[in-house]
C-alpha cells in the first residue's frame, strides 16, 4: 500500500506501424521538397490510348479487375503486362524494373501500375524510393493505382495521375467507349443540319436570281 513506481522514459516511438509510418512521412517530405511531387511536373494523359501498359503481379485479382474494365470502356487498346512482385521482400525493386522495361521498350501510350487493398506493410513496396524514382524518371505518363481508396503511397504522390482503386486507373487512363459514340454521333448530327442549312439558303439564293432574271 505505500509501495513507489517510478519510470524514467528517455525514448518514445508509436508502437505497431508507427515506424512505417515515420518512415512514410520522411520520405514524402523530402520528395515534396524536391518538386517530385508539384502539380506543374504532371503530365496529361493521352485522351485515346491505342497500347496500355500495366505494371502489377500476374496473379493479382486487381489484373484481372483492370483488364475487365478496360475492354468494357475501350475495346480499342491493346494490353501489355510488365510483371512484377507486388508484396514482400523485393517487389520494389521488380516494380522499379518493369517501370524501366517499359520505358525502354516504348512500346505503350500510357503505364499503369497497381495492386489491390491491404495494410500498410502489404502497400510498402510501393513506398520505397526506388519505385517513387521510377515513376518520377518515366518518359511514359504513369497512373498509380495502388489500394482502396483510403490508401496513400509514395507512388501514388509521384505518378501523373492518382486513381482510388485499381478499376479506377483503368478509368481514368481510357475513355469510355459509349460517350465517345455519343459524341461523334451528336457532331454528325450538328453537321448534317448544318450541311441542311447551307443548302436551303443557296437554293433560296438561287431561286431569288432566277426571279430577277
Amino acid at each position: 500500500a505505500r509501495g513507489e513506481f517510478q519510470l524514467n522514459v528517455e525514448t518514445m516511438r508509436r508502437a505497431g506501424i508507427g515506424a512505417l509510418f515515420e518512415k512514410f512521412e520522411r520520405l514524402k517530405a523530402r520528395l515534396a521538397a524536391a518538386g517530385w511531387f508539384a502539380a506543374e511536373r504532371k503530365r496529361a494523359l493521352p485522351p485515346f490510348p491505342r497500347k496500355l501498359g500495366i505494371v502489377t503481379s500476374l496473379r493479382a485479382a486487381a489484373l484481372s479487375d483492370i483488364l475487365t474494365t478496360l475492354r468494357r470502356r475501350w475495346p480499342a487498346a491493346r494490353v501489355i503486362v510488365y510483371a512484377a512482385a507486388v508484396q514482400g521482400e523485393g517487389a520494389a525493386a521488380e516494380i522499379a524494373q518493369a517501370i524501366a522495361t517499359a520505358n525502354a521498350r516504348a512500346e505503350v501510350d500510357v503505364l499503369i501500375v497497381a495492386r489491390g487493398g491491404g495494410s500498410m506493410e502489404d502497400l510498402w513496396a510501393f513506398n520505397e524510393e526506388i519505385v517513387a524514382r521510377a515513376v518520377h524518371e518515366s518518359g511514359i505518363p504513369v497512373v498509380s493505382g495502388v489500394g482502396h481508396e483510403t490508401d496513400f503511397t509514395i507512388c501514388d504522390f509521384t505518378a501523373d495521375a492518382r486513381a482510388p482503386t485499381p478499376t479506377g486507373a483503368a478509368t481514368l487512363a481510357v475513355p469510355d467507349r459509349r460517350a465517345v459514340q455519343t459524341a461523334v454521333a451528336g457532331i454528325g448530327e450538328r453537321w448534317r443540319r448544318a450541311g441542311r442549312h447551307a443548302l436551303e439558303a443557296r437554293i433560296q439564293r438561287l431561286d431569288a436570281l432566277a426571279r430577277r432574271l
